[in-house]
């Protein structure tokens, strides 16, 4: 089969790299790489690229990165690369109609989760917190509204609660490359009927905010649990001891654990299994946890250098 469609390919992020990566070894040919500008990170607040960046430039491909659409010599460039197809993946941008319609066929975009469900900036981690049973990736025809387009192909993924927003983050990003070269022959050729999403189903996942980290010990641990899964790696749930601020990055729900007579966020024990704390109904086991200044260690080891029992959490 012919790869002679010209592609330009829109992402930023580590999720848009496996769709990257798998244009170029599926042999398309990818004409340019879209990414946003090199941004300060670090102690020092050094310019860093995109780890979508890295990608395209390892590959030897075109890179370029425009602060927006707005001008009309950004348009220009876009347009002079003659694209049949632009991809988009996290980019990080919402895309002006001007730019969707300058593709022979328009753009497409993966996004990481089962559409109309979860529109908007954090689908993996609202779909954790939630408690969803499964999502997955959808590709799509891009319009000018907020991930409403029409929708060409879906992949389903289950979400076990041992599941971290980090882990179904790669699986997902994975899954989406797997999805966009199985579909695109079928695209090229005109043999995709794209299904219309129902409004009245969606959701909006909204961007994640540190204040959203904070553990509060009157809700169940259920819901507690899924905080905690869903916030890593970031922002990564929180909560206090001894006047610190404790990072907890893994826990599991005991939802059977009698609390009648606990006070919430008190620690009810603390082993080598976990340190479990008492919530509004049942106690959170917490697994994994950082102190400030140090490396994030398993819950036995903590126990082994700190007496939490009967503790406290705030």
């Amino acid at each position: 089969m012919s790869r002679s469609q010209r592609i330009v390919y829109a992402g930023t992020p580590d999720f848009a790299v496996p769709a990257l990566e798998a244009l170029v070894a599926a042999g398309y040919h990818v004409v340019a790489v879209y990414t946003q500008p090199d941004r300060p990170a670090g102690r020092g607040r050094k310019l860093t690229p995109s780890p979508v960046k890295r990608a395209a430039e390892a590959h030897g491909l075109p890179v370029c990165q425009p602060e927006n659409f707005k001008a009309a010599e950004d348009r220009e460039q876009l347009a002079a690369f003659e694209p049949d197809l632009m991809v988009v993946a996290a980019y990080g941008l919402l895309l002006p109609q001007s730019v969707l319609d300058i593709p022979r066929l328009g753009c497409i975009n993966i996004h990481a989760s089962l559409l109309p469900r979860w529109r908007g900036a954090a689908p993996i981690h609202r779909a954790i917190l939630a408690g969803d049973r499964q999502t997955g990736v959808t590709i799509m025809q891009m319009a000018a509204g907020l991930d409403t387009g029409d929708m060409l192909a879906k992949r389903r993924c289950p979400i076990g609660a041992e599941d971290t927003a980090g882990s179904l983050h790669d699986r997902l990003a994975d899954l989406g490359a797997e999805a966009l070269v199985d579909i695109l022959p079928d695209l090229f050729a005109g043999n995709v009927t794209p299904e219309p999403q129902d409004d009245s189903e969606a959701t909006y996942a909204r961007k994640l905010e540190k204040s959203e980290a904070w553990i509060d010990w009157h809700r169940p641990a259920v819901t507690l649990a899924r905080q905690v899964m869903a916030f890593n790696p970031w922002p990564v749930a929180q909560t206090t001891w001894n006047e610190q601020v404790i990072r907890v990055w893994e826990a599991e729900a005991l939802p059977d654990v009698d609390v009648m007579r606990a006070t919430p966020g008190e620690v009810l024990q603390a082993s080598e299994h976990g340190i479990d704390v008492a919530t509004a109904d049942g106690a959170l086991r917490i697994h994994r946890l950082q102190l400030p200044g140090r490396r994030a260690t398993a819950a036995g080891d903590f126990v082994n250098a700190f007496d939490v029992e009967g503790a406290i959490f705030e």
